[in-house]
């Protein structure tokens, strides 16, 4: 069984205060039970137990690097900031490819989508499949649009 690493007391406990800082800016209530239900919502290994993240919050244990990268998604930070305290920001090379391809970079989201994604995450699986079958559809709606806009142009030029 793969336990989480054993940590300097010091690094931890500096660790704690960040994600107790990182859950508080993104409205989150620094709880045991709250971090183990998110974070069991988006990892898809084995769940964690409300110990582990009490752990985490108490700055006793600190997260394995594929936990510690579900964490800095959720709480949108990076998992630098969280781990080390560096903030670094999005690489201009990342964001110049998100914009290329349409896509909206992470930290560009607003509170409506936020709260969207809340909702989402709390949705039963068969209601998320058909929330997903409806973003489909749209992205399909759009994407037709799209390629139908320059012959439209061209057939009136």
């Amino acid at each position: 069984m793969s336990r989480d690493p054993a940590p300097s007391s010091a690094e931890a406990k500096a660790f704690a205060q960040r994600l107790r800082q990182a859950l508080k800016e993104a409205g989150w209530p620094a709880s045991s039970t709250v971090v183990a239900h998110q974070f069991n919502l988006r990892y898809w290994g084995r769940s964690i137990s409300v110990q582990t993240a009490h752990n985490w919050l108490q700055g006793t244990s600190l997260p394995r690097q594929d936990k510690l990268r579900v964490l800095a998604e959720w709480l949108r930070v990076a998992p630098e900031a969280l781990l080390l305290g560096a903030a670094p920001a999005l690489p201009a090379t990342r964001a110049a490819s998100l914009a290329k391809r349409g896509e909206t970079p992470p930290d560009a989201l607003g509170l409506a989508d936020e709260r969207m994604l809340q909702i989402y995450l709390r949705l039963s699986s068969e209601s998320r499949h058909t929330v997903q079958t409806v973003v489909a559809a749209c992205e399909a709606l759009d994407a037709a649009r799209r390629a139908s806009a320059p012959a439209a142009k061209r057939a009136k030029g």
